[in-house]
């Protein structure tokens, strides 16, 4: 019965610890007095969704949809995850539409309902600004061919990669997708035509070689059988927009535009892009604090459990260190993201999930750090203790603890490091930390080089300010020891 207890506090400290960060944190839309959509987009698939110097979501779906609501009366919110996550997002049920380019198919059809078709798309081929050898398919025989996972090009480049004997990989965005194919690594990409137009003319380095393929229509996506009434508002908002010439003109404003200026170079990028990405590293700070301090309550019971003296708690413990050290964290992300809210018919924020996962992750990794620290006291200290009497709990915080901290403290402050940097990873479903904001800055400019130093650099200053205080508390523990 006593271990029946001991387990079933655990698990409630645990869930209420969860359920007090998704209140207090400021992220949630709970407490909305009406109904306010949640419209999960790309923000990396310039000219339809970018976000621009005053980070601001704007482009084609993003005005289409503003006027739309304008139009409609409806309220909305938009989400920025990233095409693929958008739309597990949406098939989990944590958003409630769509809105990045999403191209109509059957097997969409399957799955979603589509608004009537807001824009023709079709495909065409670029290759590098300085590349005379492609010219077309047939020059593509033995090549690498980049493609962004889930567009129309991808799709096009599959259906004739057999005929034309060329390798398609893939990446999450275009930019990347871009600097692939300007470094040499691919030959060429494909791309939707207003897409790589559009970073022809903003000098993205590349180069058009084909006519434009026939493609598919852009549709604005609901799960299926869900949210009716917003699918129908959007298609009497598209219908007067175009009746009233709005549609047009929100064409006309990033299709028909001049040549762009050239780039402002490092520090006029670094400039431009500072409010941005201090907003990312803010973000990316109080994911690693907040992960941190549940992570370390979290590696301290499971490592105490690790050294009990009670098979069942430690059984416990393993079972938990080696599923999330088993596992990787971008699995666990999805898995806590869009799993585990499809199968309880719940929704949460990214921000929550992303915390959630951090916490797991990192509780996993330092109730190593804890079970290691413990082990390493001296078992004369622990049996000492009892010799004079002291109780198993009395003897294990009074006195192996105390000793077991000290040696802890730097592999707590390694573990701070690795949990700052893993907060990159959880970009991957929306959450706009600091690599976030790096990529939608480039989805603008298309200047991935000096970004991602940019980035690169900020990171650097901040892990290398830990770990100096890292290694002068290591000083400091060692001189005490002396």
């Amino acid at each position: 019965m006593n271990k029946r207890k001991i387990v079933s506090k655990l698990f409630i400290s645990i869930f209420t610890l969860f359920t007090i960060i998704s209140l207090v944190l400021p992220f949630s839309n709970a407490k909305a007095e009406e109904k306010t959509y949640i419209i999960a987009t790309d923000v990396t698939f310039a000219p339809f969704e970018f976000q621009d110097e005053n980070g601001d979501f704007v482009g084609i779906d993003m005005d289409l949809l503003k006027a739309i609501a304008e139009d409609q009366g409806f309220k909305y919110q938009v989400r920025p995850l990233g095409f693929n996550a958008a739309v597990q997002a949406l098939e989990a049920k944590q958003v409630d539409a769509v809105i990045a380019g999403m191209s109509i198919t059957d097997e969409r059809k399957l799955k979603f309902d589509f608004s009537d078709p807001y824009f023709d798309s079709g495909v065409i081929m670029a290759v590098d600004e300085d590349n005379n050898k492609v010219s077309s398919y047939e020059d593509l025989k033995g090549e690498r061919v980049a493609v962004k996972t889930g567009t129309e090009g991808a799709a096009f480049a599959q259906s004739i990669q057999d005929k034309y004997g060329f390798k398609v990989v893939t990446f999450d965005d275009s930019a990347n997708m871009y600097e692939d194919v300007k470094t040499g690594n691919s030959i060429a990409c494909f791309d939707d035509y207003p897409v790589l137009a559009y970073g022809v003319k903003q000098g993205n380095g590349l180069k058009i070689v084909t006519d434009k393929e026939s493609g598919s229509s852009y549709g604005f996506a609901v799960a299926k059988g869900e949210n009716a009434e917003l699918l129908q508002m959007f298609n009497d908002g598209l219908s007067n927009l175009k009746a009233s010439g709005e549609y047009q003109k929100i064409l006309d404003k990033y299709l028909e535009t001049g040549d762009e200026e050239a780039g402002s170079g490092f520090f006029g990028l670094l400039k431009e892009s500072f409010p941005s990405l201090m907003s990312g590293l803010k973000m990316t700070i109080i994911l690693t604090v907040v992960s941190l301090v549940a992570a370390t309550i979290l590696g301290v019971i499971f490592g105490l459990f690790q050294v009990s003296n009670k098979k069942l708690l430690r059984a416990i413990a393993t079972i938990y260190v080696d599923i999330f050290r088993g596992t990787p964290l971008l699995v666990q992300a999805f898995f806590i993201y869009f799993g585990v809210p499809a199968a309880l018919d719940i929704r949460i924020t990214a921000v929550v999930a992303g915390i959630i996962t951090l916490s797991l992750n990192a509780g996993a990794y330092i109730a190593e750090i804890v079970r290691g620290g413990i082990q390493s006291v001296d078992k004369g200290q622990m049996e000492a203790s009892r010799s004079l009497g002291l109780p198993y709990r009395k003897a294990m915080s009074k006195v192996v603890l105390p000793q077991a901290i000290r040696i802890m403290i730097p592999s707590f402050i390694n573990q701070f490091v690795i949990t700052l940097k893993d907060t990159s990873i959880l970009s991957i479903i929306g959450i706009n930390e600091l690599t976030q904001s790096g990529k939608i800055i480039i989805a603008r400019n298309l200047e991935s080089f000096q970004m991602w130093l940019i980035v690169g650099i900020i990171y650097f200053i901040i892990i290398m300010i830990l770990t100096k205080v890292s290694n002068h508390l290591e000083r400091r523990i060692k001189h005490g020891e002396n």
